[in-house]
């Protein structure tokens, strides 16, 4: 069965491509706004669940994997930077601090619907302001939820529980498990 990832995430092509050889992406075209939508865990899976809608509406011959990823803090989403001013304000508010990553994600596929949600716990390194300034001007924290990537080097993290893919954007153990419920994967 042909799959497409509904998600123009170069992190995400990076993790599916781990699990599949072959894939075609066709990025969701539908709102994204999710105010009043409640809980993290909540906001995440519907936003997947519709960009995997969206897509899955012109393909239904097809397995369409979409995801959204936010990181919660204080009680609130941050999501991509503005700016560089922005991102360095975001890395600032969780310099020594801990915080949340969730992911949402959806397969959608003529046999049916896998759907999760997954948490992963990270702690940042207390962060100067010279590697805030060398990191922002990097450009990295960009177009990144909550102005980082885990996987960048150096990293602001200092330590994670929890699925370390989750925090790139994508939570490989629980994609492969549901490819294999499809029947994708052995």
């Amino acid at each position: 069965m042909h799959v497409i990832l509904a998600s123009a995430s170069p992190r995400r092509r990076e993790i599916l491509a781990r699990l599949l050889p072959a894939f075609t992406v066709e990025a969701a075209r539908c709102d994204e706004h999710a105010e009043g939508i409640g809980s993290p865990a909540r906001l995440v899976e519907t936003l997947a669940s519709r960009k995997a809608e969206d897509v899955f509406s012109r393909n239904p011959e097809a397995a369409v994997l979409a995801a959204d990823t936010v990181v919660w803090f204080e009680g609130a989403a941050l999501g991509k930077p503005a700016d560089a001013a922005a991102a360095a304000r975001t890395l600032r508010r969780l310099s020594g601090r801990r915080h949340a990553v969730y992911t949402g994600w959806c397969l959608l596929s003529p046999q049916g619907v896998c759907r999760g949600v997954c948490r992963t716990d990270v702690t940042f390194k207390p962060l100067s302001d010279a590697f805030i300034a060398a990191y922002v001007a990097s450009g990295a924290p960009l177009d990144k939820a909550g102005s980082y990537g885990i996987q960048d080097e150096p990293s602001p993290v200092a330590g994670y529980s929890g699925s370390y893919t989750n925090v790139v954007e994508l939570p490989e153990e629980e994609i492969a498990q549901a490819l294999k419920e499809i029947g994708i994967l052995q």
